[in-house]
């Protein structure tokens, strides 16, 4: 084989893979794209069709040079599904990665936020402005709902308008949930309703932009990820928070969290959340240890009886 065919095979491996991940597994475009740069990195590598497992054992270990443990794995897991593929269509005779360990990381705890300073956020994103209403439904639908930002960025505005404070969320994998809103997010959103149409676009861009719930003059018709972000880091330092505490995401660890706090289980937290693996929650019932811990310490007939 020249070297100039080798990536036109190695494209159409690629190709065939994520087709599939799309067609059978439902794989979300977040995920089909890191999968496809992943892949893409090691066949700058070696080969995919031909690879060895010491080849793939050295893309691994010239990836620990530079990266981290978390990276490592999620690099081999895209190695192992690869070749799990290629293997099953018969395009390979073996799978290279089956006796692969992956790199041990510790997970690190998720950054969180106490009730107060939640109350500190919306207090400070309170106002009598359409700017006030939208970014105060931001916060309430991230905390309030625990939703991703890659849920409420895009999210239609029909879904939105669910009834019975629940709302129609498409998370990863593109799996439907219906994910319930507070009390205080469907207040929000009704006052948010009442000036969206301040933040529609004019002309032709209006179409486009009126489909979604946080509609936008921006190219692309609806608050982006990255505006999100933007708007949370002001809101922080406005708020006198340090603006690295503050995410998105921070605010469904921040849902998650007092939700295990308040004594909610955990297989109710992982339908909240859309995790697929309840493995996944179990890390709040880290993050919450000194609350349970002295809700067992409070609750257990033993402690009781120790304390006696």
């Amino acid at each position: 084989m020249s070297p100039r065919s080798r990536p036109v095979r190695s494209a159409n491996l690629i190709e065939a893979f994520l087709d599939m991940m799309s067609a059978e597994r439902g794989a979300g475009a977040n995920t089909l794209a890191a999968y496809g740069r992943d892949l893409t990195e090691f066949a700058n590598h070696a080969d995919p069709g031909k690879a060895s497992r010491t080849e793939i054992q050295a893309f691994l270990a010239g990836l620990a040079k530079s990266t981290a443990p978390s990276t490592q794995a999620r690099k081999l897991s895209a190695l192992r599904q690869f070749y799990g593929f290629l293997y099953a269509e018969g395009m390979r005779t073996d799978d290279p990665t089956l006796t692969l360990a992956a790199p041990k990381a510790s997970r690190p705890l998720p950054k969180i936020l106490s009730g107060a300073e939640v109350g500190k956020l919306l207090a400070t994103a309170a106002g009598d402005t359409a700017e006030a209403a939208r970014l105060t439904l931001v916060v309430e639908m991230l905390y309030g709902g625990g939703l991703r930002v890659s849920e409420l960025a895009g999210l239609p505005l029909l879904a939105a308008r669910a009834r019975d404070g629940f709302i129609r969320v498409i998370g990863k994998g593109n799996k439907e949930r219906f994910a319930p809103q507070s009390q205080a997010a469907q207040e929000a959103l009704a006052v948010y309703l009442a000036v969206r149409d301040d933040f529609l676009p004019k002309g032709e861009k209006r179409k486009k932009a009126e489909r979604f719930l946080f509609c936008s003059r921006s190219a692309e018709g609806w608050l982006t990820r990255r505006r999100l972000h933007q708007m949370l880091k002001a809101l922080a330092l406005k708020a006198g928070i340090d603006p690295d505490k503050l995410s998105p995401h921070v605010l469904r660890h921040a849902f998650a969290t007092h939700l295990v706090e308040g004594g909610a289980d955990l297989r109710s937290v992982q339908t909240l959340l859309g995790h697929a693996d309840i493995a996944t929650t179990q890390i709040y019932t880290h993050v919450a240890r000194d609350h349970l811990k002295a809700v067992m310490t409070k609750a257990h007939p033993l402690a009781k009886a120790r304390k006696a």
